[in-house]
């Protein structure tokens, strides 16, 4: 009996010291700015994305047609891939058999920007752009918050006329198997400038605004978290808000929490740098380090553990457009 009551306490007192050690480990790391091997840099962008496919990052689209920057992790170098054959901003992508699927993107100038037609994707196997299938005319939107989960990419909220009006609660998914699109419940709440996150089973909508522009472009962020469990088909919104509401902003899984990294808002002139971790488990909200360069528009992978972030702007708005990447 003693044996056991001693094996158990050191059971507890290494869970204890890996809890803490894990606590200490966030509050010591920070983040770092990537400098390639070679000193290459990516092609300046914004309202742009960011992902990874297999051993290779790949910034694509944003303001302008801009070809793709392609990050090796191998060589630490960056390298040009093929321009886009339109231009398409403010969307997120979702990775699939290699490809790099757009959907619900815009496409123009500021502020009247409109909703992309058409599908696209960018296969990294062959650095080619090919134009997919025509999204349904009544369920157009550019801004949207995307996730991908069994071969389906969930379509949320977003906005239909560019950065002034017909923002939308909406959430569709589309089967890029079949090309069958579905209409699932609305949000409680409409919302554009965000990115959504796909945490067991459930979608989470956060961050973001209602863009009203000229007057409201950046004023009405949101500080709800709705979330859609895809099992019952159904919306809740959490009890607990954001604490510092931004749009704009990158959003990803890491570890057992959700992050909202970056954004621009009303309250300042430069892009945030705070990132905010919700926990998935028990919905409360923590502080990690904040990034190196505050930025906003472009997208966050994870790689070895690692969170990159890279390109967007410095401050609200469309400037100062970055080159640097950074990771934590």
């Amino acid at each position: 009996m003693k044996k056991i009551l001693l094996t158990s306490l050191a059971l507890i007192l290494l869970c204890s010291c890996n809890s803490e050690k894990k606590q200490n480990n966030k509050k010591t790391r920070k983040w770092q700015e990537v400098i390639a091997s070679d000193a290459s840099k990516p092609i300046k962008r914004h309202e742009a994305a960011f992902v990874k496919v297999d051993d290779k990052f790949y910034l694509l689209g944003g303001r302008g047609i801009r070809p793709v920057s392609i990050f090796d992790t191998k060589t630490q170098q960056w390298t040009t891939g093929e321009k886009p054959p339109i231009e398409f901003h403010h969307f997120q992508p979702v990775v699939y058999q290699n490809k790099v699927y757009i959907i619900g993107a815009m496409t123009g100038k500021y502020p009247g920007e409109t909703p992309v037609e058409h599908i696209y994707y960018y296969d990294t196997n062959t650095n080619t752009w090919v134009k997919d299938a025509e999204i349904p005319q009544d369920r157009r939107r550019g801004s949207t918050g995307n996730i991908i989960k069994n071969g389906l990419v969930y379509v949320s909220c977003g906005i239909l006329d560019g950065h002034r009006s017909g923002h939308k609660k909406w959430l569709d998914t589309y089967n890029l198997e079949t090309g069958e699109w579905k209409i699932l419940p609305d949000a409680p709440r409409a919302r554009d400038h965000f990115q959504a996150v796909e945490a067991e089973g459930k979608i989470y909508t956060l961050a973001g605004r209602l863009s009203k522009a000229p007057k409201a472009t950046f004023s009405e962020t949101i500080a709800e978290v709705d979330v859609y469990d895809i099992q019952s088909n159904t919306w809740s919104t959490l009890k607990e808000k954001i604490p510092t509401q931004r749009a704009g902003n990158m959003a990803i899984r890491y570890q057992d929490a959700i992050l909202v990294l970056g954004g621009e808002s009303i309250h300042q002139e430069q892009a945030h740098n705070q990132v905010e971790a919700l926990s998935i488990k028990n919905h409360t909200w923590t502080t990690f380090p904040p990034l190196f360069q505050g930025r906003h528009g472009s997208g966050a992978l994870i790689f070895k553990d690692e969170i990159y972030i890279a390109s967007g702007c410095g401050h609200r708005g469309g400037s100062p457009e970055l080159t640097t990447m950074e990771k934590y």
